[in-house]
């Protein structure tokens, strides 16, 4: 036998726990596996041979037993992203409270990874799926839905599935974003988001319009632009946004990384004396935005909560819930910070 390792047959099993407790097997059983009718003196007993002893519960066979893995699997867009790490976080904590393991993936926004990332885990029989989707057709989980796997969408809905879906109130936050700026006296303003195939930018792009269009705001389609957060790409926006003529007087960015990329941008350039430098309202909170001179107003939305009313609706499907499939939207909020008033007409 190799030094530092031990023999599997080594393990305490719940037989050595019993024998070193006085008690049953099944009363052991019961410890172990939090059911009810064990004394609390006896379930004292157990715990306390089970610390001894060094014991741990063989989830392979209980997965055999039960044909539940205690495990289920999110796939998001990436787990590095303030925004999905605040709705993994919620994920993991419902998951904890039901006993659960929460195993995570990032899509990177390709559907050909989110679908391999969702089968790998359907493959280790996880119990459910919380899925932040990039795929434009989700069939490819019919069949384990039809096997009993419990499956819920968040941020963005499924596409040719029924399921349980929850989601930000997209359109309508970003209309009351515009509107925060056209009340502050901004009537050309500069709109940045990411491609329009997803989702939530599409929704996003929508209510910026909606707001102008209801403000009577003129619409230059040249102040639109949807695409990547990319640094050259945002460069080359902003350049084009604040040398027109007129220029635009305020930016709305459609995302947390889009906001990071546009003030890193807006800090590097310079800016003549007496020059106005156009308001910043993102759509996404992040952090430190309260600390910025100036501060940055942001839409906020509510990753966490839309974590964990997705891991509540998952977790309500593996408790035997068969009601047909709900979909929850959750409101956003202004947060305005500065007074981002629009330069005196010229």
């Amino acid at each position: 036998m190799v030094a530092g390792t031990a023999d599997r047959r080594d393990r305490p099993t719940m037989k050595d726990v019993a024998a070193v407790a006085g008690v049953s097997l099944k009363t052991v059983s019961r410890v172990v596996n939090g059911e009810a009718g064990v004394l609390p003196h006896t379930e004292a007993q157990v715990r306390q041979a089970i610390a001894e002893l060094g014991f741990r519960r063989n989830d392979g066979a209980r997965q055999l037993r039960t044909g539940r893995t205690a495990g289920i699997g999110l796939v998001v867009e990436n787990v590095a992203d303030p925004f999905y790490s605040l709705l993994t976080g919620a994920v993991e904590q419902v998951a904890r409270e039901h006993g659960c393991l929460l195993f995570t993936g990032s899509s990177e926004d390709d559907p050909q990874r989110e679908a391999e990332l969702a089968l790998a885990f359907c493959a280790r029989r996880v119990d459910g799926l919380v899925i932040v989707p990039a795929a434009s057709d989700h069939s490819y989980l019919g069949p384990e839905l039809g096997s009993g796997l419990a499956v819920a969408f968040v941020d963005r809905p499924p596409i040719g599935l029924a399921v349980d879906t929850v989601l930000t109130a997209n359109t309508q936050g970003a209309h009351d974003g515009v509107a925060h700026l056209l009340a502050h006296g901004h009537r050309r303003i500069g709109y940045l988001g990411d491609a329009e195939r997803i989702y939530t930018s599409a929704e996003r792009v929508r209510g910026y319009r909606d707001a102008m269009a209801a403000a009577g705001a003129p619409i230059n389609e040249s102040w639109i632009s949807l695409g990547p957060p990319e640094p050259a790409r945002i460069r080359s926006v902003i350049d084009q946004l604040l040398g027109a003529q007129p220029a635009v007087t305020a930016l709305f960015t459609g995302n947390n990384r889009l906001t990071v990329t546009v003030l890193r941008e807006l800090a590097a350039r310079r800016w003549p004396p007496g020059s106005y430098r156009p308001a910043l309202l993102g759509f996404d909170d992040f952090e430190l935005a309260d600390l910025l001179r100036p501060a940055v107003s942001v839409v906020a939305q509510d990753p966490a909560g839309l974590g964990r009313h997705a891991a509540e609706l998952l977790f309500a499907r593996l408790g035997g819930q068969r009601t047909p499939p709900r979909r929850i939207t959750l409101p956003t909020r202004i947060i305005a910070r500065g007074s981002g008033e629009a330069p005196p007409a010229s």
